[in-house]
């Protein structure tokens, strides 16, 4: 592979914003893996937001970048795949495996797609001096005859449209809206975007915590909870932003909620892998980092949290939330889904038939 951009590269990142900026680009936050792939000829790399490559993991990807990339090119995009008309991250990291017959097998039930929103190296040329209206340009036309499964991003510079996409596109399962400036150059691996991300808030709770993996006997991070249909407190995420000073705050205030008999608790069984495949508990196995230590302290789920999320995936807390207070008014019991809004469904296929849009 000869190319002027050579792998690994980092992409650009965006920082988050409440209100959507005026005078940009304007394009929907996908959910999936980003990847930049590199194309030379019959070469072609695709590396993860960390510079891994993730070519092996996503076979039918290969075949249809070959067929709808220019010759000699870096592309920055989001692999994704879609079930049932909405983005579906889970399946996406099912990919991540060490079996190729697992692979293959994955990649012809849930195939994968790849949408392109900019254009980092064409031919001989490099593109990271070029401004972003410039560097779209020229995306949309090299994209002109390309078809699934490579998608070039929606994209417009009216923000009344961005402000719609904000609000219908998440029933696709995307989780907001990006903007960038018409006059950005590219810049791997810096802030210089904006996300703005749906943001709501949950009683959860409060079931157990993680010490933290450096600082010694604090807490890392909060395991939450909520009570399905059939009354099991199912697994959905973590809240971790909390000061040095309040992690040490935290182990004393938790204190008395450890339990002493750790089998006594809802997620007793999480050190048994076949005790995930029918509910949702923490310390599964990390496909990214086999070796990672994913113990964690059991607590009596007595106690309830306020957190902000921005979306679900499944049956889970898609990211990180965001610790806001303690609820003693809240009965853990009445912790469940049904408090979850539900985003109005929109199906996926219109997003993408937006291809060059504005």
């Amino acid at each position: 592979m000869n190319l002027p951009v050579m792998p690994p590269v980092k992409p650009m990142l965006a920082k988050s914003v409440k209100r959507i900026p005026p005078g940009m680009q304007y394009e929907a936050k996908w959910d999936g893996f980003r990847a930049i792939v590199h194309r030379d000829g019959d070469e072609l790399v695709i590396g993860s937001r960390t510079g891994k490559p993730l070519t092996r993991y996503f076979p039918e990807l290969v075949t249809g970048l070959l067929a709808g990339l220019p010759p000699r090119c870096v592309v920055d995009g989001e692999i994704v795949i879609a079930q049932d008309g909405r983005l579906d991250f889970e399946r996406l990291s099912d990919r991540i495996h060490p079996a190729d017959s697992r692979i293959t097998l994955l990649a012809e039930r849930t195939p994968a797609s790849f949408v392109a929103f900019d254009l980092l190296a064409l031919e001989d040329l490099a593109l990271f001096d070029v401004p972003l209206e410039q560097r779209r340009r020229a995306l949309t036309e090299v994209l002109e005859g390309a078809g699934p499964p490579v998608h070039l991003a929606p994209a417009t510079t009216d923000p009344e449209r961005a402000r719609v996409w904000f609000e219908r596109f998440e029933g696709a399962g995307l989780d907001g809206v990006m903007a960038k400036p018409l006059t950005l150059p590219y810049r791997p691996d810096a802030r210089l975007m904006y996300k703005i991300k749906h943001e709501r808030t949950a009683d959860c709770v409060v079931a157990g915590y993680r010490p933290h993996k450096t600082a010694g006997p604090v807490v890392g991070s909060l395991l939450l909870g909520l009570y399905d249909a059939q009354g099991t407190l199912q697994h959905v995420g973590a809240s971790s932003a909390f000061t040095m000073r309040r992690r040490e705050e935290l182990v004393a205030e938790l204190a008395p909620y450890r339990l002493d008999d750790p089998a006594e608790h809802p997620w007793a069984a999480w050190e048994d892998p076949s005790a995930h495949a029918a509910n949702r508990l923490p310390g599964s196995q990390n496909r990214w980092n086999s070796g990672k230590d994913q113990s964690w302290v059991a607590l009596a789920p007595e106690l309830v949290c306020e957190v902000a999320y921005d979306h679900m995936q499944g049956t889970r807390f898609r990211h990180t939330t965001q610790f806001r207070r303690w609820r003693p008014d809240r009965d853990p019991a009445s912790c469940g889904y049904d408090q979850l809004d539900e985003p109005v469904r929109y199906d996926l296929s219109e997003v993408l038939g937006l291809d060059g849009a504005g």
